[in-house]
């Protein structure tokens, strides 16, 4: 794992009145660029031509490094051209998955917002399951193996597919029926299905809950909340049900899209209950903890509680609903507020106390 000290090495070497916010260009790239500039950073996408046009149109990208593949963004080659540029990057769910993350634990010597150390707890099921369970926050049950299955289940599989391949069963029977068809379509694969989380399917109401947390004020801030638009599964259920069974469409849950939303205001102590405490578990499982954003997805029951079946410990893909702010991130300071924008806050907040090495890795 490359060591806190490594990293504050590199930068103490920049010129720190030219620090640039650099991120990949996808995911969330677009608020995190604009974001850096409405706090007066120079930006920087890495790209790859064809993939720059929504940062050329919105014009939030003030420099482009464009590589061959996204996956070239751990050459050495890329992590100098950053160094040379002061920056620090911030990472999201598609700059893991492409830089990979044994690369980014161990070879991408470059400074990064947040806590590079616990982005596996996210990654791994089992140290995600661990972190929210310790933190004393509801999660589904989990099913240790598809022949204990006595309920409804859904059924995922490792790492950040946005929903790809999970699906839906209420056997064993079906399980290895419905895992052996996404196998011969080629959307699994052995070791998927060997490796795949079952855990129960909890009926609710999906709130997507994006949480900030300061090291700096040391506050955990609700920014915002949105809901998933899943392909096929939202198709399908505006198709009447006969007609469904006629059609025979195995139900998938590719995210394509997030829907801003609002809780009830009862639920919010709640909300904040779920954040304070992972902050707190966090700290003391993977110091120095949560860095920034995270978000919890959570399904709320007829019996209004808040069942979390997943967390990202990084910026969130659903934070894009709020680009100009949402109902929650106004009520701070009475201005549109994106993550992006709180991300960049953060950043220039430290530059100005001297305090950077509480938010980067």
């Amino acid at each position: 794992m490359i060591s806190k000290d490594e990293i504050l090495e590199i930068f103490d070497k920049y010129n720190k009145d030219e620090i640039t916010i650099a991120t990949l260009g996808s995911h969330t790239s677009l608020h995190i660029l604009k974001g850096a500039k409405l706090e007066g950073f120079s930006t920087v996408c890495i790209t790859m031509k064809g993939r720059d046009v929504p940062y050329k149109r919105f014009k939030v990208a003030d420099k482009f490094i464009y590589v061959d593949n996204f996956s070239d963004i751990k050459n050495e080659e890329i992590q100098e051209k950053l160094r040379e540029l002061n920056a620090i990057v911030v990472p999201h769910g598609s700059f893991i998955a492409y830089c990979g993350l044994d690369n980014v634990e161990n070879n991408f010597l470059v400074p990064m917002f947040g806590n590079r150390r616990i982005l596996r707890w996210e990654s791994e099921r089992s140290l995600e399951g661990k972190l929210l369970r310790e933190a004393g926050i509801r999660v589904p049950k989990k099913y240790e193996s598809p022949e204990d299955i006595d309920g409804t289940v859904i059924v995922k599989f490792p790492g950040a597919r946005g929903g790809r391949g999970y699906f839906v069963a209420s056997s064993t029977e079906e399980f290895y029926k419905k895992a052996e068809d996404l196998k011969k379509r080629g959307i699994l694969t052995d070791e998927d299905i060997v490796n795949a989380h079952i855990e129960e399917y909890v009926v609710g109401t999906n709130f997507c809950i994006h949480y900030f947390y300061s090291p700096l004020k040391d506050e955990v801030e609700l920014l915002g909340m949105d809901k998933r638009y899943e392909s096929n599964i939202d198709g399908l259920v505006r198709i009447p049900a006969k007609d469904q069974l006629e059609m025979d469409i195995n139900p998938s849950y590719v995210i394509t899209g997030n829907i801003p939303v609002v809780i009830r205001e009862s639920l919010l102590p709640q909300v904040f209950e779920m954040g304070d405490k992972l902050v707190a578990k966090a700290k003391e499982l993977v110091p120095p903890g949560m860095i920034g954003p995270f978000c919890l997805q959570s399904l709320c029951n007829e019996n209004l509680e808040l069942v979390v079946f997943e967390m990202s410990a990084r910026v969130d893909g659903g934070t894009n609903s709020f680009m100009n702010g949402s109902p929650y991130s106004f009520l701070y300071n009475g201005e549109p507020l994106s993550m992006g924008q709180r991300i960049a806050r953060e950043i220039k907040m430290a530059l100005q106390l001297d305090m950077i090495d509480k938010i980067i890795s």
